[in-house]
């Protein structure tokens, strides 16, 4: 076996250049940690133990109770455009899903109504008009998919060669 002079070796690839990105790159990421530094202190200030104790109860309510709840309603969507043999629909349906869950689930105190003071002051509304404003997005995002499906079939249709009889 052959050994390279002590001055020739090479260094392992790892430690030979540092993936570091542009200065730009470096720049945003050093601003984004100093502002979540920022935001991290400025929560933690009031009450470090109700938003901790926030974070875990979140944590636990999205891994124990929520996964489980929309893995069953997208093996439910794909089920069901499977028994109609239209499975290539099923991106209509998830990505309104969850973008409407996403919204209820960041505004669900205002959109239930059990709305702390600091919240109507922190919005200057009343906790009336979330829920049907909530609701008026998710119809235009289901409707919105629903429009978006039918223009992607009748292109499909108009695409597709006619059929011999």
């Amino acid at each position: 076996m052959r050994r390279m002079p002590p001055t020739k070796r090479r260094m392992p690839v790892a430690l030979h250049r540092l993936p570091l990105g542009s200065p730009l790159q470096i720049l945003l990421l050093a601003c984004s940690f100093a502002l979540a530094g920022y935001a991290g202190v400025r929560l933690l200030a009031d009450d470090w133990f109700g938003v901790a104790l926030w974070f875990v109860g979140a944590a636990l309510l999205h891994d124990l109770v929520l996964v489980p709840l929309y893995t069953v309603a997208d093996r439910a969507v794909i089920r069901g455009s499977d028994a109609v043999g239209r499975r290539a629909w099923t991106p209509y349906v998830r990505v309104p899903a969850v973008l409407s869950g996403l919204l209820l689930l960041v505004w669900f105190p205002l959109i239930s109504g059990r709305v702390a003071e600091r919240y109507r002051l922190g919005t200057g509304l009343s906790s009336d008009v979330f829920l049907g404003r909530w609701l008026l997005i998710t119809a235009v995002l289901f409707g919105g998919s629903a429009l978006l499906l039918v223009l992607r079939l009748r292109r499909a249709t108009k695409l597709r060669p006619p059929a011999d009889h």
